[in-house]
């Protein structure tokens, strides 16, 4: 059995038991939240998809901690104006792991 949610802009593909990184989300670890924008639950053959979510459906998942990526360089030039800026960012993130997946 899987599903596919929406959170944070993106779309991801959760079982059970998965852990994921999704934009941060608001709670503290060891909470637990509910992703409502499912799109798509599969179990076995039977497909249910929704235009554009499944009503009543929901994915409960439990905050396992928050963090931030890697840094990234954002850098712009202008040739022959000696125009130069340098930047960086680091993307805030939400570990979870999906406890069930409700249809």
């Amino acid at each position: 059995m899987y599903a596919v949610v929406q959170t944070g802009g993106k779309q991801y593909r959760l079982s059970v038991g998965d852990n994921l990184r999704v934009e941060k989300l608001a709670g503290e670890p060891g909470t637990h939240i509910d992703l409502p924008q499912v799109l798509m639950i599969s179990n076995g053959d039977q497909v249910s998809i929704g235009s554009p979510v499944l009503a009543g459906a929901s994915v409960k998942a439990e905050i396992i901690g928050h963090g931030r990526d890697k840094k990234i360089r954002v850098f712009k030039m202008k040739r022959r104006k000696k125009y130069r800026r340098t930047q960086g960012h680091r993307q805030a993130y939400t570990q979870l792991r999906v406890t069930e997946i409700n249809s």
